[in-house]
């Protein structure tokens, strides 16, 4: 491998510029809990294995070669950000971190398994049919690889560290989160980010479209 500091560099860049993985998470976890934000990291990480495991196989690169595979999965993934979008914006109700301090803690709506099955299916979708994470594997990656060696080798080791890297700065926004939940336990303030949070997910559909 060719310069591994500078991809380390730039994974750690990608991974810390807002996109949709930072909105899903965000979501999530202010409105079930930071270990909905964990199952959706989860989910995002299961998506880069396995484009990885895409790229082993060589298959990324026949996508990049097909124009209509790359555009399936191109609106495939524009039509899920905007689902998840629409519904993030209009729904009404919000899972309150103050009722969780509540006395009457058996009346209280915690989160379910439902909603970290969701959160993790969410992360695992929005990975798999991103573009973005395509175009990672058949253009950024092959820069930093040496042909002289193992190719296959080398890109696991590549998606791995790309892995890793995107996975310790998501459970460190989680983290970050659950310190400042003071300032995000009012159903105002949640009610408030969901519909912003609606509006980014169709804006990144957009995005992914053009």
């Amino acid at each position: 491998m060719d310069n591994l500091a500078a991809y380390i560099l730039m994974a750690l860049m990608m991974s810390i510029l807002p996109g949709t993985d930072t909105v899903l998470i965000m979501k999530n976890t202010i409105a079930h809990g930071a270990k909905a934000g964990r199952f959706t990291i989860l989910g995002m990480a299961t998506g880069l294995t396995f484009w990885t495991l895409v790229a082993v196989l060589g298959l990324s690169v026949v996508i990049s070669q097909s124009v209509f595979l790359f555009n399936t999965i191109k609106y495939a993934g524009a039509a899920y950000l905007f689902y998840l979008g629409i519904r993030s914006f209009f729904t009404k109700s919000t899972f309150s971190l103050e009722a969780v301090q509540g006395e009457n803690s058996t009346s209280t709506p915690k989160p379910s398994k439902k909603h970290f099955k969701d959160s993790y299916l969410q992360g695992v979708v929005s990975n798999i049919l991103n573009p973005k994470t395509v175009l990672i594997y058949i253009t950024f990656m092959p820069q930093f690889i040496d042909l002289n060696g193992n190719v296959n080798q080398q890109l696991i080791i590549l998606g791995l560290i790309l892995t890793f890297i995107a996975v310790s700065w998501f459970l460190t926004l989680v983290y970050l989160l659950g310190h400042v939940k003071k300032w995000l336990k009012k159903p105002k303030f949640q009610n408030i980010f969901q519909k912003s949070t609606g509006v980014m997910l169709v804006g990144f559909g957009v995005k992914t479209v053009l």
